[in-house]
């Protein structure tokens, strides 16, 4: 790939013909025509990820605002993954509930490129588009159903919280801007680490806001309210895309502001990240164990899961900056499989997300029983999958940084969620299937093609995870 300031925007751009591509194919598309415009959006995103392999150890940048380093590739290349596995599950459940699928492939593919470009971004003001960009994806996504009032509600709250948390994140910026007189991640990183201003008030504000708008993106307790009725309002397939690459992309942004721009101000943030993180991770199981929803006990699952990633993020070591990375693609790629057998399990009339429509799911569709129990194994952190591996690290890296209560409260909290995903377990094997339930729905095609291959990569970084967390301990060391 030759050297231009574009190469490093080309994974986006990508994406973004793709979208294009979807949006014409549906203008000229006959009525009652049927055409795959969901493989317009693989191929895209294909592209976008062979774009990443080339790009990979060329440091490459446009203008300086977007950074196709290592670490951005990374996570460029979880997105595609979610990208990838959410249009396979969808290419079921567009067809099935009669969603618009021009709009619904384009939507999703507009998603991803704001996820890119927030991953990428080297400026405060590209990360705020991309988290705009990607946000009003999502929030259409979560109303799309609009005959459906839950759906219609979700989207609703989603979109003013939201609003709310992007009005933070702004005046974040200008407060940063005001103090080191630029918006760019490397320029106000050299200020700050130049000046020492440790004691300034107004880059205290500055943090604190950004922290606001970052949080609420990766659902951390107190701006978590939005989650369960946006999880649970969704149709289950938006619920997996928007539980994983929103929060890859958010945590990928979060990451590069907080470990490479406020750096020098490490001391003042991290207590409050900290407290953060144990109240997310209490709160997102505590209140878990209570759902009966399985669709929104796994909002609060995302919600714990959001808090043991702050804990990488504190710990702020070399294991800790790679777990995030390694623990971002073992939870996106296990969470999207659990809610792809849930989109699955629906039919047109009933979502069947709630505990007693898993009820006998072993003795009706044994294939789908067995592939949800390794998904919820896995987010609840037993070997030998991916999300135990994932743990390892993250609470391996608080212990090595010290913070040894961290570590004691994240592990609780993991033992204690082994409940409520084992819960889901055992009606699937244990309980008898209530006679005045309907049928488990029949799966087939490229649905369970996306969830045999989820479950090859949960595997694959539980057994083999040596060559990936190599792969993200070099990514992370391209910018810190």
């Amino acid at each position: 790939m030759m050297d231009t300031p574009f190469n490093a925007v080309v994974p986006m751009l990508c994406v973004v013909f793709a979208a294009l591509a979807v949006m014409m194919a549906e203008a000229f598309r006959g009525r009652d025509e049927q055409m795959a415009l969901g493989g317009l959006g693989i191929v895209g995103l294909v592209g976008a990820a062979v774009s990443s392999m080339l790009l990979w150890n060329r440091n490459a940048s446009s203008f300086g605002v977007i950074v196709a380093d290592n670490f951005g590739l990374f996570v460029t290349m979880t997105l595609v993954i979610v990208g990838v596995l959410t249009i396979m599950f969808s290419s079921v459940v567009v067809r099935r509930d009669g969603l618009p699928a021009g709009e619904y492939y384009a939507l999703v593919l507009f998603a991803v490129v704001g996820m890119i470009m927030m991953a990428t971004a080297n400026d405060l003001l590209v990360i705020f588009i991309a988290l705009e960009i990607l946000s009003l994806a999502v929030y259409v996504l979560t109303g799309i159903r609009r005959d459906d009032p839950r759906a219609t509600e979700a989207a609703f709250k989603y979109f003013l919280l939201g609003a709310f948390s992007s009005a933070f994140f702004l005046y974040g910026i200008a407060f940063t801007y005001g103090v080191s007189g630029s918006t760019r991640l490397d320029r106000i990183g050299a200020f700050l680490a130049a000046q020492s201003m440790s004691d300034s008030p107004l880059i205290l504000v500055a943090i604190g806001m950004l922290l606001v708008g970052f949080a609420f993106k990766i659902s951390a307790v107190p701006f978590h309210m939005w989650t369960p009725d946006a999880y649970e309002g969704a149709p289950a397939v938006v619920t997996g895309f928007m539980s994983t690459g929103v929060k890859a992309a958010a945590f990928a942004a979060f990451t590069r502001v907080f470990l490479s721009a406020f750096e020098p101000f490490s001391v003042d943030w991290a207590p409050m990240i900290w407290i953060l993180a144990v109240a997310t991770m209490i709160l997102g199981t505590v209140v878990g164990v209570a759902q009966t929803n399985v669709k929104r006990m796994l909002a609060y699952s995302s919600i714990a899961h959001g808090g043991y990633l702050l804990v990488g993020l504190i710990a702020a070591n070399d294991v800790g900056k790679a777990a995030i990375l390694f623990y971002l693609l073992a939870y996106a790629v296990t969470n999207v499989a659990a809610f792809g057998v849930i989109a699955l399990l629906g039919t047109r009339d009933a979502a069947n997300d709630e505990l007693r429509d898993f009820s006998g799911l072993w003795h009706g569709r044994p294939a789908l029983a067995a592939l949800m129990t390794v998904c919820l194994l896995s987010l609840g952190g037993l070997p030998p999958t991916a999300g135990f591996i994932g743990k390892w690290y993250i609470f391996s890296a608080a212990v090595s940084a010290g913070y040894y209560g961290l570590a004691i409260i994240g592990v609780l909290t993991s033992v204690v969620s082994v409940f409520f995903y084992l819960r889901v377990v055992v009606m699937m094997y244990m309980e008898e299937r209530d006679p005045g339930l309907a049928a488990p729905a029949h799966v087939g095609g490229v649905g369970m093609v996306a969830l045999v291959a989820s479950i090859v990569v949960i595997f694959y970084l539980g057994v083999l995870p040596t060559r990936v967390l190599d792969l993200a301990a070099e990514s992370i060391s391209t910018i810190f």
